[in-house]
């Protein structure tokens, strides 16, 4: 009897280990491309995703979705790769990069790198980035396409219905209280695009204020399933507070693979274009919040975001103006 018992289970067992092989391999959905606005030809463009079959199947399939929820959201396997990017090994993969992805090299600091890591973060040479110095302009903190929103309680997020829940991402229900009808700019950094950022405005600045969470991606591929990402991962923000943009809340989130954020900014007065810190490897988000109007956030921006449609942007260039004059 006991014997025929065993049978049966392991019978159970291997039915169940059939079924999960079957689900892990279940045809994926077709993913509509994700298009962009070249802001400087104002072409349409279509991006090129990293490990694009691996992020559909994670939010697309149930085996994907159980292993996310299990593990790959989770600090400790971004944690193991980032310190597998930080090894002298890592170099092998650079250069694939660089050629997969077109990055023009020219514009950076230096050529050799002693990790994927140190090529991550690397810098950018002082004439590639011009900053647009005019005291009533904002500029855009990084290299990234740019989702933007004029009024925060009246505008539909990514996807249709879903609305920026402020006192959430923030953690700080006071401090929201601020932003709730203001102005929104979000930063997509793509693994390919320059990982440092830079402040957006000038002023005094708040001590840099950490919120733990998890490490879901960032990618629109993500966001098509999960709108509330933002609000779930690990972010740190800092307010910079200007004469004509009032206090400027610059948050920089997480994401799948990011081994973390490194703040390299030091004292209580920032100017624009000053270096924030940057991100180690991963896809990555910077957000602005703007309190109610103080910012005209530039038309083809705002416009392209109501098509549903992300802009690229440079890190230095104008995003907006301010509504109030010095």
């Amino acid at each position: 009897m006991k014997i025929t018992n065993t049978k049966k289970s392991w019978g159970i067992i291997l039915l169940l280990l059939a079924i999960i092989v079957l689900l892990a391999f279940y045809p994926l959905p077709e993913q509509a491309p994700i298009h962009y606005y070249d802001r400087e030809s104002g072409e349409l463009k279509t991006e090129k995703v990293a490990a694009e079959k691996w992020l559909v199947w994670l939010y697309n399939n149930p085996i994907g979705e159980a292993t996310l929820w299990t593990l790959v959201k989770r600090k400790l396997v971004s944690s193991i790769y980032g310190t597998m990017m930080d090894r002298p090994s890592s170099t092998k993969k650079i250069q694939r990069f660089i050629e997969e992805f077109d990055i023009d090299m020219n514009v950076f600091e230096k050529q050799e790198y002693h990790s994927f890591n140190d090529f991550f973060t690397r810098k950018i040479n002082n004439i590639a980035r011009p900053i647009d110095t005019t005291a009533t302009s904002t500029v855009s903190p990084a290299d990234g396409k740019i989702l933007a929103y004029a009024d925060i309680s009246n505008s539909d997020f990514i996807v249709k219905g879903y609305r920026f829940d402020v006192s959430s991402f923030l953690n700080n229900a006071e401090l929201a209280k601020k932003y709730i009808d203001g102005s929104l700019v979000i930063i997509r950094l793509a693994p390919a695009d320059y990982h440092r950022y830079h402040f957006p405005v000038s002023g005094s600045v708040s001590p840099n204020t950490k919120i733990d969470g998890d490490y879901y991606s960032v990618n629109p591929l993500a966001l098509r399933k999960m709108t509330e990402i933002f609000c779930l991962n690990k972010r740190e923000y800092s307010v910079v507070s200007n004469p004509v943009f009032g206090d400027v809340v610059m948050a920089e989130v997480g994401a799948t693979m990011v081994g973390s954020m490194v703040q390299t900014y030091s004292g209580d007065v920032v100017n624009k274009g000053d270096e924030k810190g940057y991100f180690k490897f991963g896809g990555s988000t910077v957000v602005l919040l703007f309190e109610k109007n103080k910012i005209n956030i530039d038309a083809d921006l705002l416009s392209n975001t109501l098509k549903g449609i992300e802009t690229s942007a440079k890190q230095g260039e104008r995003i907006g103006v301010s509504m109030n004059t010095p």
